[in-house]
């Protein structure tokens, strides 16, 4: 990666301890480039930062209009979910819906994120399964758009219809050709892009509308309204995407991708954002991120939740706050 710049500086006392280096981009419908950081032309992994474009041939192939797909479970395709109740209790009745079951997904067994529900399993002696998985909801997508094409049941093989569906979807709304692509730790191909083609492709769902346009413009609107509507789904209690979207009020949907990636679509402003730390820490994405759309004007640098991120406590095990995770000078 070319020129990145440092973004994230986590202080212990009153010494910078660690610095976090990232790029980040802002576009506009148009393809023009609002603000930059780093360099744009950084090929990286989007990882599930990417869902919203891998849900999009679901939605405007008429799957899930013919499955009855609301905008719960649309919200739910594009969610990388904690496994907490609300979450796996869907993704259930989707798959009963569909007259498929949890041994049909491919996404692998993980264990829920969310505490109440992993006490209560360990103490029921419950063992946890595919619906847990954080991407189970994209999964069943997949699933969904398989039946509806005819496909087989190895729904993440890169030749399988829903992948090509996939990939020209990609391909189409980043502009871009990919270059390669590997598998991720849900099983489903990931495929590369620069940073400036994520943002692109951010910036196009930001401009679709659910009730104008062309099939694939209203299926990326359906997606975003649904985003918007169901921030809980989407993430979960204490995560970074839902916390954000709550507190910009339905205004921007935002999206976390492992490694350190993160995008964000703003309709009432037609951008996209698209952000890589180099490191691939998380922590620092979360503060990078709150500090560009508090930059943008879309979040409230003084709201509690911005300042959750922005001033991040670093506690030790006695609850002592020993640092702070912030802002690099200069950064956003």
């Amino acid at each position: 990666m070319n020129n990145p710049v440092e973004m994230v500086e986590v202080w212990r006392g009153d010494m910078v301890e660690s610095r976090h280096r990232g790029h980040a981009v802002v576009c506009d419908a148009r393809g023009q480039v609002v603000a930059e950081w780093g360099d744009s032309g950084t090929v990286i992994l989007p990882r599930s930062s990417c869902k919203m474009i891998q849900a999009l041939p679901l939605v405007e192939s008429g799957a899930a209009r013919a499955a009855g797909l609301g905008p719960a479970q649309l919200a739910l395709a594009c969610a990388s979910h904690q496994g907490a109740p609300v979450h796996v209790d869907l993704v259930r009745r989707w798959l009963s819906d569909i007259g498929r079951g949890e041994n049909d997904l491919r996404c692998g067994a993980q264990p829920t994120r969310d505490k109440a529900e992993r006490t209560r399993m360990v103490q029921a002696g419950e063992a946890p399964g595919q619906v847990h998985n954080n991407c189970s909801g994209k999964h069943t997508g997949f699933l969904t758009l398989a039946g509806h094409l005819g496909g087989g049941p190895d729904y993440v093989d890169a030749d399988h219809p829903v992948q090509r569906a996939a990939r020209a979807a990609f391909e189409d709304v980043t502009q871009q050709d990919s270059p390669l692509w590997v598998t991720d730790g849900c099983s489903a191909p990931n495929f590369a892009t620069t940073l400036y083609g994520l943002a692109r492709a951010m910036a196009f769902f930001a401009g679709a509308r659910p009730d104008t346009g062309d099939a694939r413009g209203r299926a990326a609107g359906d997606l975003v309204a649904a985003m918007l509507a169901h921030p809980m789904l989407v993430a979960g209690e204490g995560r970074a995407c839902t916390a954000l979207m709550q507190a910009m009020e339905g205004k921007v949907a935002a999206k976390t991708g492992a490694e350190g990636v993160f995008t964000a679509i703003l309709p009432e402003r037609g951008l996209g954002v698209a952000l890589k730390i180099e490191d691939g820490a998380t922590r620092a994405a979360e503060t990078a991120i709150t500090g560009i759309l508090a930059h943008l004007g879309v979040l409230n640098r003084d709201h509690p939740t911005a300042a959750t991120y922005l001033d991040a406590p670093v506690v030790n095990w006695r609850g002592i706050r020993t640092g702070r995770i912030r802002l690099a000078e200069g950064f956003a």
